[in-house]
């Protein structure tokens, strides 16, 4: 019952309480009409009745401004239903998700500096130009600073869902806090991109929306693996994915990994499909796998010709196979980096199909595929110098100095 509905009737201390509430409503002792609305009801005025007027209103306001969700550590999490003050921090694509399924940066005030350098460089600023007002202070050498970040009055926190110690400094501030999951579909990109969705879907209560989404980056890797799954192994390429090659360091894409998924859906076999994770290799181990093809993720900021051209500093890229034929690619740069699940995570994997399979892929025109995601999932229509520019992304891209 709303007390803003209790009507002060005459000196007799009566109420005449009218309540409408929907179908299936139990408040009141009144008869439910045709169209689900409760008939007004005379009652009695005691303190009894007062009080459980007192917490019907609590309990209805609670109703109409929050939801309940659990998010993907099991934890629940009650949210405004309102929320206009959104950080993203430690699960660097998200902010591209996001935008995918909002439509909008608006609301979002802060995100890490790793995924606004991947911003600026990327196509997501020129279609969200808002998202570059975003605080990025508030992540400090890497780690957030929970003082600068509540100074920021956040209505939620995006996190990955991995840091428990990161959730329990949000808990300690009372900041509320979803945790997104990386690893919730044991890194198939296609699943973990839908387990995102559903639980925006979730959050803002649009589950139609979500829905809509994750059909279609179902379908486009249910075309992909009709394809590759019918290819042997040994008729197969081997692919190395540098996952980051900066300061000399070599990290190659194993299993446990998007690598897996990625290499093996277009149609390739990983050559680190015995390491674990992103691994540190030597070039030794490189020259022993001898890839025919190698790709290199935007969390590097070496581009191809690196190799090609045998300029990196301390390395001998020259007798590797994919080097000596030309076939080391960089990942595309669209709303995100295009290694991790992010709002581009469709095209991805047609590309990666496309480059490790050119024979079998041949009838897929990469060009019309992009124009037709970003015109359906963005309302833009892209230029032939914009598509370039997301094929041959800057180095600035990776947030990292070459």
């Amino acid at each position: 019952m709303s007390l803003k509905k209790i009507l002060t009737s005459t000196l007799s201390a009566m109420l005449m309480l009218s309540c409408f509430t929907g179908c299936g409503s139990t408040a009141g002792n009144g008869s439910e009409n045709s169209d689900g609305k409760q008939e007004a009801t005379t009652v009695n005025v005691t303190d009894a009745t007062y009080n459980e007027a007192v917490k019907d209103e609590k309990t209805d306001t609670e109703s109409d401004e929050t939801r309940t969700i659990i998010d993907h550590t099991g934890v629940e999490v009650t949210l405004p239903k309102e929320m206009h003050r959104i950080v993203i921090s430690s699960i660097l694509p998200l902010p591209s998700v996001y935008c995918l399924f909002r439509g909008s940066a608006e609301d979002i005030i802060g995100i890490h500096p790793s995924s606004m350098a991947a911003a600026k460089n990327s196509y997501l600023i020129n279609v969200f130009p808002e998202l570059a007002n975003a605080d990025t202070s508030f992540v400090e050498n890497g780690e957030v600073n929970v003082e600068q970040l509540l100074s920021m009055k956040p209505d939620v926190v995006f996190y990955s869902a991995a840091n428990t110690e990161e959730r329990a400094m949000y808990d300690n501030a009372g900041i509320p806090a979803v945790g997104f999951s990386t690893t919730i579909a044991d890194y198939d990109c296609v699943e973990t991109y839908a387990a995102w969705i559903k639980l925006f879907g979730e959050i803002y209560g649009e589950s139609e929306t979500a829905n809509e989404i994750i059909a279609d980056g179902r379908k486009t890797a249910e075309e992909i693996k009709a394809v590759t799954d019918k290819i042997p192994t040994d008729e197969r390429p081997d692919v190395l994915i540098l996952f980051s090659y900066d300061d000399g360091v070599i990290k190659a894409g194993g299993s446990d990994f998007f690598a897996k998924y990625w290499i093996e859906t277009a149609g390739g076999n990983n050559v680190a499909a015995a390491l674990k994770g992103s691994a540190e290799v030597n070039m030794e181990q490189i020259y022993e796998w001898d890839p025919d093809i190698i790709l290199i993720t935007n969390f590097s900021s070496h581009l191809p010709e690196d190799l090609i051209n045998n300029t990196v500093e301390g390395n001998d890229w020259s007798n590797v196979k994919a080097v000596k034929e030309g076939k080391v690619y960089k990942y595309p740069l669209g709303m995100y980096r295009w290694f991790p699940p992010a709002s581009d995570t469709p095209l991805v994997l047609k590309w990666l199909a496309k480059t490790i399979q050119p024979e079998l892929f041949a009838d897929m025109d990469m060009d019309n595929e992009l124009r037709s995601f970003y015109s359906e999932h963005y309302g833009v229509e892209l230029t032939d110098e914009e598509i370039q520019k997301i094929y041959h992304p800057a180095r600035a891209a990776s947030g990292k100095k070459s």
